[in-house]
């Protein structure tokens, strides 16, 4: 059951994900509530790992952490690894949540920290929320498991051989996990999700009354400028009469431009985006379609790119700092969200930002994005692992740009509505203070 305490609260953040400070702006998830919770009196302590997920690379602290972000960064040594999927990643997670309960708990028998009146720990990995239930069960502090993702089921795809032989081998390789999940989301006082989607793939995490919340990752909204208009029904094209805040409309001649960006690995459908790529140059459809980030198929992603001709281009520019990427997106038109319906992910990252920069969604996921797809008429979808479904989708924005610039209007009010940081994350904040406001009864 969870505890009734006063305002200020002490809390802790186990993440080894997120970027934190000093690694580049803006905030992603837990940056971004550590801040709102600092903001608001509470003494917050994020712990994440001393390698980087994203970078791949060690990381360090500024020094300046708590003076200027309100909240500490305690770093947890694990060992390295380089591949998303892979035993040394899984080693590396053991480590963080055997490390940082260790150092916990000498923190608090020393004095240095004092006893967390809250801990949310995010899923994945297990480890670290394993660790944290452990910690809340000896020092009673309320427990918040936060869903990132369905793990470990988004583990199935990678297993050898036909579906019917996955399902088969799954209970052997990860039936283990999938119990130790359930166990701890059992023990959890409240369960938060970044997504509706997670939230309904797990049973346990529904089950019971205890409080549950959704919080989108979400996107810094004001980052972009809002997309061109119509004004009766024609495109925009007059730079001088657009608002100094509002991109003039791309004439209609121009090539479509197009952007996926994310991890350039097996879970994405690059393949699909290739064969698209050649069937509307076949076609004499004009579109470029620029790709940013990085992975182990970047290389090969290149060599295919350089060798299509003609009126569709494929521009691989690799991982971009912040600012390229801001402006790589403002000057796109469409947001391709090019991810394979098998790895479960249900709203990510790049979404949030398409839907700021006001892109209209090319969509391979069913299930909640679809839904916001379709109720903001953000975009269109098509068939994920068809390259003909996808030219198809492109193709039909290309050659109507009023509907195409309708959309992108839609896009934009889904992430005004749904994903704006600055409105749902102190939601979020608020969630957790409410879960100490209650009384045990």
């Amino acid at each position: 059951m969870y505890r009734s305490e006063p305002l200020p609260l002490s809390i802790w953040i186990v993440n080894p994900f997120d970027d934190i400070p000093g690694e580049g702006l803006p905030p992603l998830r837990y940056w971004s509530l550590a801040r709102v919770l600092a903001a608001r009196g509470h003494d917050v302590t994020w712990w994440t790992a001393a390698w980087s997920h994203r970078r791949k690379a060690p990381r360090s602290t500024p020094l300046l952490t708590r003076d200027e972000e309100g909240f500490a960064v305690r770093l947890v040594a694990v060992r390295p690894y380089t591949k998303n999927v892979s035993f040394a990643r899984l080693a590396s997670h053991r480590d963080f949540g055997r490390t940082f309960e260790r150092l916990a708990n000498e923190s608090i028998a020393s004095g240095q920290l004092e006893r967390p009146d809250v801990i949310l720990a995010s899923l994945p990995p297990l480890e670290g929320p394993e660790a944290a239930a452990r910690l809340a069960k000896r020092l009673d502090a309320n427990l918040v498991v936060d869903l990132m993702d369905v793990w470990p089921e988004t583990f199935e795809r990678l297993l050898p051989g036909p579906q019917w032989l996955r399902k088969a081998l799954y209970p052997l390789f990860f039936g283990r996990m999938a119990t130790r999940r359930r166990a701890l989301l059992e023990a959890a006082d409240a369960v938060s999700s970044s997504a509706h989607g997670y939230l309904a793939a797990m049973p346990e995490a529904t089950a019971g009354d205890k409080p549950r919340h959704v919080c989108h990752l979400g996107a810094w909204v004001p980052e972009f400028a809002g997309p061109p208009r119509l004004i009766d029904e024609v495109p925009n094209t007059d730079a001088a009469a657009a608002p100094v805040d509002q991109p003039a409309a791309a004439p209609v001649s121009a090539p479509l431009a197009c952007v996926y960006s994310g991890t350039l690995e097996s879970g994405q459908d690059l393949d699909a985006l290739l064969a698209a790529a050649r069937i509307l140059s076949a076609q004499g459809i004009a579109a470029t379609l620029h790709v940013a980030g990085t992975g182990r198929l970047e290389s090969s992603l290149r060599t295919a790119a350089e060798a299509i001709r003609g009126a569709c281009k494929v521009r691989v520019h690799g991982l971009l700092e912040r600012g390229p990427y801001v402006k790589l997106l403002s000057e796109c038109d469409v947001g391709l969200v090019l991810v394979k319906p098998e790895s479960l992910v249900a709203v990510p990252y790049k979404v949030c930002d398409y839907t700021a920069a006001g892109l209209a969604l090319v969509n391979s996921l069913p299930g909640e994005l679809e839904q916001f797809v379709t109720d903001y008429r953000a975009g269109v979808s098509y068939t994920a692992g068809s390259g003909d479904s996808l030219a198809r989708a492109i193709a039909s924005l290309a050659g109507d740009r009023s509907r195409l610039l309708d959309m992108r209007q839609g896009s934009r009010r889904l992430a005004e509505s749904e994903f704006d940081r600055e409105k749902t994350y102190p939601l979020f904040a608020d969630w957790i203070e409410s879960i100490s406001r209650e009384s045990q009864g």
